[in-house]
């Protein structure tokens, strides 16, 4: 099937998003930007589970309970689940990597289940990893979850259709099904670049740890 004309861009663009993040937690190598390719290690347990500051939110074994600021329960299904509440507190607080690519991989998987599935499946049905292979494989499996939503898309009407995607945690209900599409791209984006940094720091805390004196 075709892909509609004003949807071509924006799937371009998810593409190179999910790409490069994939890249930068598995490597081997990830484009620096001008054809250089950079080595990137794999993403360990430790460094998924990684908490820089107290009192941030993260991926949890549910025996542990809720230990981030202000949450008030584990969302997920499974033996570990990730901190949240209904309503985030004022500042928000401070989110692990783990917790970015958890949200991550929910979100895309429910909202095309809430597209192109049975519209069923809650956050409290979406099983939440807790290491580092499992999260990136679900962050994989969802990001391809929803693109083949978007391949799915028949027409352009479509993508003026208002509440095309019904999934409830987000404004799809009353958004055009286009407004949804650029909504995940900018989420991809801009938690794939907090993650890369998450990354560049973990890899300095260690560099230093290792300088003597």
């Amino acid at each position: 099937m075709k892909v509609p004309g004003r949807l071509e861009p924006l799937l371009e663009q998810y593409d190179f998003a999910c790409t490069r993040l994939v890249q930068r937690l598995g490597g081997p190598f990830v484009d620096s930007g001008n054809g250089l390719e950079i080595p990137v290690p794999p993403l360990t347990d430790a460094e998924y589970r990684w908490e820089p500051v107290a009192g941030a939110w993260s991926v949890r074994p549910r025996e542990a309970g809720v230990l981030g600021r202000g949450a008030t329960g584990l969302v997920g299904a499974g033996e570990w689940g990730r901190d949240g509440a209904p309503v985030h507190p004022v500042p928000p607080p401070f989110t692990t990597l783990a917790w970015r690519l958890s949200h991550l991989a929910e979100m895309l998987a429910l909202r095309a289940e809430y597209t192109v599935g049975a519209h069923r499946l809650t956050r409290d049905d979406h099983v939440t990893p807790g290491d580092a292979v499992g999260a990136v494989a679900a962050f994989e499996a969802a990001a391809q979850a929803w693109r083949e939503a978007l391949l799915a898309v028949p027409d352009e009407a479509t993508l003026d259709k208002i509440g095309h995607s019904r999934y409830p945690d987000g404004s799809d209900p009353e958004d055009r099904f286009l407004e949804t599409v650029w909504w995940v791209n900018q989420e991809v984006l801009h938690h794939g670049a907090e993650i890369a940094l998450l990354r560049d720091l973990y890899r300095e805390r260690e560099r230093l740890a290792a300088v003597p004196g």
